[in-house]
């Protein structure tokens, strides 16, 4: 019997949002661990076991690494929690993750890769409003976003530089049912910024309209005093194409 393996997608946005291929995301994680003082042999094929859900967790130093050249805490790139480090103490790249032995059926991977239905993967405008109880008013925030869409699954991840509020990326992990877009939201705000680097998260619930170029739904999430908020939340398309060309033409803050 065998189970099928579930692609890190998460992963995969982060790097294609920072435009770059998977052997220059390699070279990335190297220099991060030169820079550190913890040298690592990141390769592309690594890269391709951690996108591809082979290899879930990684060993410290090579989760360090990623965080310095992302950018992003390792539990925001779609890896699962370490549990135990192999026992020779040295040598490979990834830790245990107690799916050793499991395979994943090469036809159900390439099937589960296809878009259900129509394919959102593209470039969109991503923009909700929020209400601010200590300045007491309402703002906009917006972000040039990669959408991922695998199976029945959407990958959003923010570009850089692509928000109106500087060093404060989002990501969102949704699910598609037909019309029906579901899942959670993540923004790690700014460090310098009014909310000194907290990271907010919640549920989100958005609507295709038919043409298959806007979403609108509301988001809901806690403020900093405990109490649920929420808001509109709209996602538009702004481009279909995910080619590098494109990525650095919308890595830029919204008008």
């Amino acid at each position: 019997m065998t189970t099928t393996v579930q692609a890190n997608d998460v992963l995969r946005a982060v790097r294609i949002g920072m435009r770059l291929s998977q052997d220059e995301f390699a070279k990335a994680v190297r220099d991060a661990g030169k820079a550190l003082g913890e040298p690592n042999d990141a390769s592309k094929r690594l890269v391709q076991r951690w996108e591809s859900g082979q290899t879930r967790t990684c060993r410290p130093a090579y989760a360090r690494a990623l965080e310095k050249a992302t950018g992003r805490p390792v539990e925001a790139l779609g890896f699962a929690l370490a549990s135990r480090v192999h026992e020779d103490g040295a040598g490979g790249h990834d830790m245990d993750s107690g799916a050793e032995g499991v395979s994943q059926p090469v036809g159900d991977a390439e099937t589960a890769a296809q878009p259900q239905g129509e394919d959102f993967s593209g470039i969109w405008l991503s923009r909700y409003e929020f209400f601010s109880s200590s300045r007491e008013q309402t703002f906009t925030a917006a972000h040039h976003v990669l959408v991922v869409h695998r199976g029945n699954r959407l990958t959003v991840e923010s570009l850089p530089g692509a928000s109106s509020n500087p060093d404060s990326p989002i990501h969102l992990d949704l699910t598609v049912d037909r019309n029906v877009v579901t899942g959670s939201w993540t923004e790690q705000t700014a460090t310098d910024g009014y909310y000194q680097g907290a990271r907010y998260h919640g549920a989100i619930q958005l609507l295709v309209e038919p043409t298959g170029r806007r979403m609108a739904g509301k988001w809901v999430g806690f403020g900093k005093d405990f109490d649920v908020n929420t808001g509109p939340w709209e996602l538009r398309l702004l481009d279909k194409s995910t080619s590098k060309a494109a990525l650095e033409s919308w890595s830029r803050a919204p008008e």
